[in-house]
Parts: C-alpha cells; sequence; structure tokens
C-alpha cells in the first residue's frame, strides 16, 4: 500500500478538517494542526496509529519548526503539505483596520509561505513532495468588501505559481485549489473589521449587510466531496496546477477571465505600441 502522510493546517474545522478524515479514512497518515487542539485531539483519537493532532499556530515561528520536526520525527517524511489555514475579516479598503489586514497577511499568506519553506528541505533531499495551497475563488476574482481576503489569496495564487517551476524539475509539485462557497461555518468566523463608512453602503456595505443574513443553505459546496477531490488530484499521476471547487467558483472565474480575455486583446495594438522599435524579439520573459 502506497500510504501518503499529510499535514494539514487549519484541520479543526471545515475543508481542512474534512480533508484530514477522507485521508485517514482512506488508510493514509496526517498530522492534523490548528491552533488549537480542542477538535483535532477528537479526530486523531478515532485513527491513534496513523494521525498525530498538534498545536500549530502557523503565525509562530517556533510552532512551524517544531511541528515540521515532530511530523518527521513520528512518520518519518511529509508527501502533502496542505496550506489551509486561513481567516477573512469584511470591510472596505479604506474601512477595515491595520492590524487586522495585517494579522489576515500572516495567517493565508506569510504563515502558508514560512510552513512551506520548512517542510521543502525534507522533500527536496528525497525528491518527491507536493504543496498544496488553498486559495480562493476570491484569489482568482475578487469582490467589494473583501479586497483585503482577496489580495491575501492573490499573492499566495502568485507565490505558489513560482513555486512550482522551481521545484517540478526536481522531481516536487505544487498546487492551488480554488473553492468557491462551503458549508464549513465560516459564515460565524468572519467578522467586520472598522466602522462602516456611508459612501461605501452600497458596495462593501451591502456585502456587510448580507453576512447578517447567511444560511448554511447560501453555501453550494460539500466539504466532504470537496476532501474527496483534492485528495484524487493530489494523489494522482497527472499533475494538476489549478483546480477550481463549486459551481459558483467556477461561474465567478469563468467571468473573470471572460472579462479580462476582452480587456486584452482589444488592448493588444496599445501593448505593442510601447515597446522600443524592433525590441520585441530580444525579450528575455
Amino acid at each position: 500500500m502506497n500510504r501518503k502522510t499529510w499535514l494539514i493546517t487549519g484541520a479543526s474545522s471545515g475543508l481542512g478538517k474534512a480533508l484530514a478524515e477522507y485521508a485517514l479514512a482512506r488508510g493514509d497518515q496526517a498530522v492534523v494542526v490548528a491552533s488549537s487542539t480542542a477538535s483535532t485531539t477528537e479526530l486523531a483519537s478515532r485513527y491513534p496509529e496513523t494521525a498525530l493532532a498538534l498545536q500549530l499556530d502557523v503565525t509562530d515561528a517556533a510552532h512551524r519548526a517544531n511541528g515540521v520536526r515532530t511530523a518527521l520525527d513520528r512518520f518519518g517524511a511529509i508527501d502533502i503539505l496542505v496550506n489551509n489555514a486561513a481567516i477573512d475579516y469584511i470591510g472596505a479598503l479604506e474601512e477595515q483596520e491595520e492590524p487586522d489586514y495585517r494579522r489576515l497577511f500572516e495567517v493565508n499568506f506569510f504563515g502558508a509561505v514560512a510552513l512551506t519553506r520548512e517542510v521543502l528541505p525534507s522533500m527536496r533531499h528525497r525528491r518527491t513532495g507536493l504543496i498544496v495551497n488553498v486559495s480562493s475563488m476570491d484569489g482568482f476574482a475578487s469582490l467589494p468588501a473583501n479586497g483585503y481576503y482577496s489580495a491575501s489569496k492573490f499573492a499566495l495564487e502568485g507565490f505558489t505559481e513560482a513555486l512550482w517551476q522551481e521545484i517540478e524539475p526536481l522531481g516536487l509539485r505544487a498546487m492551488v485549489i480554488q473553492p468557491g462557497s462551503f458549508r464549513t461555518g465560516i459564515e460565524r468566523r468572519t467578522k467586520a473589521s472598522g466602522r462602516p463608512i456611508e459612501d461605501y453602503s452600497a458596495t462593501a456595505g451591502a456585502f456587510r449587510g448580507l453576512m447578517d443574513r447567511l444560511t448554511p443553505e447560501m453555501f453550494p459546496g460539500d466539504p466532504r466531496k470537496a476532501a474527496e477531490a483534492i485528495y484524487m488530484v493530489a494523489t494522482s499521476s497527472e499533475p494538476r496546477h489549478w483546480v477550481v471547487l463549486g459551481s459558483d467558483a467556477q461561474r465567478r472565474i469563468g467571468v473573470k477571465l471572460d472579462q479580462f480575455r476582452s480587456e486584452f486583446d482589444a488592448g493588444k495594438d496599445l501593448a505593442l505600441s510601447t515597446d522600443f522599435h524592433g525590441s520585441a524579439d530580444n525579450a528575455v520573459l
């Protein structure tokens, strides 16, 4: 049996927990981590031989180093790192408070980057391994009131795109997961930041108002089906770079691609007009 060892952040709820449960049920090993072990300990107790629950705040360097070291000591290798931990604040860009959006970037982007860097040396040594970075449809198509969250996910996607180009020649892989709205309870965890500004009432303000009326039924995605899909692409011999999950993500990303293509094509002559004469053939990229 080709058993894989997973390290999954944000595994106390939502997609992270669903993926951990699915991988363990398939006979794989999983290091399930979160800032609190209240939920992950219960999960690990059901699989005492193949699961390890650790408290790991992705923004804490000592937590990251200790978590990776403990995982390697227990299982010998980390085959798949899933950077899933994330937080969200809503509000117009002008409204949100700096400590909140800086914290958001520390968790969603810098924490994932740092944990990736912590895991890569052992993967490079073995010449095998996969980094799965969980982005969002908001990491490709931004919305008002969610700009800082989107920016953190845009950054994660840019990081991952460069990463796979650097590590694939070494036998390693990386991919981005772009989920839509899944029933993970995120509507209970998302908080507003800053005081509303009346001028944004029709844009960011409308989104703030919607948050108060959200119900689970408004989220079409099934976390268990997402877990199965992520497991399938992560363990497939056919490499993927972008994996869109959910009907709303498929729709929103499709609209953004159409909009970009339209403006891209319309701006072709303008783009070409800004080169030095005859220099296009000498471009380094």
